[in-house]
C-alpha cells in the first residue's frame, strides 16, 4: 500500500504545476489510500491556494496535515504563503513563532517570512529586523540571495530621510513667509 501512495503522489509533484488534472487524478487517488498523507493534503492545499485561490479551503488541508504530523515541513511554507494571501495575520505570526519552535525547521525561512509579514502590516523597521535574523540563519548562498533581495525590496518601501526632512523644511520656510 505505502508504495502505490508514493506512486500517486510523485505523479502528483511530477504534472505539478503544469498538468493540473493529472495532479488532481493522482491526488485524490493518494488520499483514497491514506487520508491522512500529509504530502498529499500539502499538495491538495497548494491546488487550492496556488491554482483555485480557495484560501479557506486551502488552509483546511495544511491544518490537517499538520494536525497529522507537526514534522510536516513541507506544509510550512505554503501554509504560511496561504495566510499572508488570505491576510490572516495574526494567525501566521502565531503560526511562525510555533514553528520557530519546532526542531529541524528551517528558521532562515520562517524569519524571511515573518519579514514578509511585516512588510504586509507595512512595519518597515520591524521587517528589516527580522530579515536580519533571516540572514543570520541562512547557511547556503542561493537563499542568501534571497535574503538580500527582500531586505532591498523593504528598504525601497522605506520613506525617504531626506525627501522627509525636505519637506518639514519647505513647511517651516512658508510659515516664516507668512
Amino acid at each position: 500500500m505505502g508504495s502505490d501512495i508514493n506512486n500517486y503522489i510523485f505523479k502528483a509533484l511530477e504534472n505539478y504545476p503544469y498538468d493540473l488534472d493529472e495532479v488532481m487524478e493522482a491526488l485524490n487517488y493518494a488520499l483514497s489510500y491514506d487520508e491522512k498523507n500529509t504530502m498529499a493534503l500539502t499538495l491538495m492545499g497548494r491546488m487550492y491556494a496556488e491554482k483555485l485561490y480557495k484560501y479557506e479551503e486551502a488552509i483546511k488541508f495544511f491544518k490537517d496535515a499538520l494536525a497529522e504530523n507537526i514534522y510536516a515541513f513541507e506544509a510550512y511554507l505554503p501554509y504560511i504563503n496561504t495566510l499572508l494571501w488570505n491576510e490572516d495575520y495574526k494567525e501566521v505570526e502565531e503560526f511562525i513563532d510555533f514553528a520557530l519552535t519546532v526542531k529541524g525547521s528551517d528558521k532562515a525561512v520562517l524569519y524571511l517570512k515573518k519579514a514578509v509579514l511585516h512588510d504586509q502590516l507595512k512595519d518597515y523597521k520591524k521587517a528589516l529586523a527580522f530579515v536580519k535574523l533571516a540572514k543570520l540563519h541562512t547557511y547556503n548562498a542561493e537563499f542568501m540571495e534571497s535574503v538580500k533581495e527582500e531586505k532591498d525590496r523593504i528598504k525601497g518601501k522605506m520613506p525617504k530621510k531626506k525627501k522627509v526632512e525636505a519637506v518639514k523644511k519647505d513647511k517651516k520656510e512658508k510659515k516664516k513667509k507668512k
